[in-house]
């Protein structure tokens, strides 16, 4: 007899990054889709994961994470943040990312309350939002005069919060438009958010791979904004290893406090040898994150330098390991039957940009990862170019 049950995410299927990657290995193709990279993290990071595996750190990790690993994200946000962050109280080691924006959704928001997010945007959100009982208010980016940039609509962002506004999130350096927060967009939300109750959730998983000699603007540097805000990052961006879901939450004690009370039973700890080896490699080599940009501005130079003769339009981008093409030029088909007929076709897959969108708006473009080795690029640029 057939089963059914009434479903919490009624809407909610495969994910855009599942159903891409799985059409690329069934089909052979050169996978562009997912952000992760073809390469390994560096050799120094995995020694230090054999020494900790082997001298009895195999056990429970503490529910906020390994000390010294709190340290040494306390000690990196001074420097370039300038920001001093209580290790006890304000920091917590989560399982990725996605652990930290999840608990966060679940620690703050209640039924009835109203969630921003700004579109395109990452899938992970609204799932949360509507475990948690809130609703998701979507609020557009727009585009630029130039056509290529992405930025946020003030007006319309002040002209959504409202009473219910309980949370706002951000994600900038944006996934997957590359956009990215200026000192000037962090002071006009802090007059946005000014007389108002809602808090502040930044998810700032690239906050290393940032281009053309821009500075990481996050929200933990403004005094102001600081007071309500969350901010999510993870060490799966930083060092190349997206499989090992290590992340971190830093945020005033009274929200870390309503943090912890949700990822204590949601995950409580989280790997105890890669938390050390973290911790020792942040401390050893702090120049492998401060040349993040230069490696990836390299990688993106050179994909793009293979597409310069190519019927796609394109920016380089401001951030991330995403670059954006627009294949207007090329074809008029919907982004995501494009997506999936070149992946099969053409040989290379991509993300669709309107999947992210309530309501699309953003055209003809495709999400394209650069975080790969120069000979998957050829591959892919020589394939790109044939259209």
């Amino acid at each position: 007899m057939a089963r059914t049950i009434s479903s919490k995410l009624p809407k909610v299927g495969t994910t855009i990054f599942t159903v891409m990657s799985q059409l690329a290995n069934d089909t052979g193709a050169i996978n562009l889709s997912q952000g992760f990279p073809s390469f390994d993290p560096p050799q120094g990071l995995t020694d230090r994961v054999a020494h900790h595996l082997l001298s009895g750190a195999n056990q429970y990790a503490p529910m906020a994470g390994v000390p010294a690993l709190r340290a040494a994200i306390a000690e990196k946000t001074e420097r370039l943040q300038h920001r001093k962050i209580d290790i006890e109280h304000e920091i917590t080691v989560c399982c990725g990312a996605t652990e930290g924006l999840f608990s966060t959704v679940q620690a703050l928001v209640r039924a009835g309350d109203e969630v921003i997010v700004f579109d395109p945007a990452y899938d992970s959100y609204e799932p949360a939002v509507t475990l948690a009982g809130g609703k998701t208010r979507h609020v557009s980016l727009v585009i630029e005069n130039n056509g290529f940039d992405f930025a946020i609509d003030w007006e319309l962002l002040a002209d959504t919060v409202n009473s219910k506004t309980r949370l706002i999130i951000l994600n900038f350096p944006h996934n997957p438009t590359g956009a990215i927060l200026r000192r000037a967009d962090l002071d006009r939300l802090a007059e946005i958010v000014r007389n108002t109750g809602c808090y502040l959730l930044s998810d700032e998983v690239y906050e290393h791979i940032i281009f053309d000699n821009e500075p990481h603007c996050s929200l933990l540097s403004h005094d102001e904004l600081w007071e309500r805000t969350l901010v999510v990052s993870s060490f799966g961006k930083t060092f190349h290893t997206t499989g090992w879901k290590i992340g971190y939450c830093i945020a005033p004690p009274y929200l870390s406090d309503e943090f912890r009370k949700v990822h204590q039973f949601n995950t409580f700890a989280i790997s105890t040898p890669m938390q050390h080896a973290i911790a020792d490699f942040l401390a050893s080599d702090p120049d492998f994150y401060e040349q993040l940009p230069a490696f990836y501005q390299a990688k993106r130079d050179f994909f793009c330098g293979l597409l310069k003769d190519s019927r796609f339009r394109l920016q380089p981008a401001r951030s991330t390991f995403f670059q954006i093409l627009d294949y207007a030029e090329i074809s008029a088909a919907n982004d995501l039957e494009l997506a999936k007929l070149w992946t099969q076709e053409l040989g290379v897959a991509s993300i669709p940009l309107t999947v992210f969108c309530e309501h699309p708006f953003t055209g003809t473009r495709l999400r394209f990862c650069f975080a790969k080795d120069d000979a998957t690029l050829e591959a892919a640029a020589e394939k790109l170019t044939s259209l």
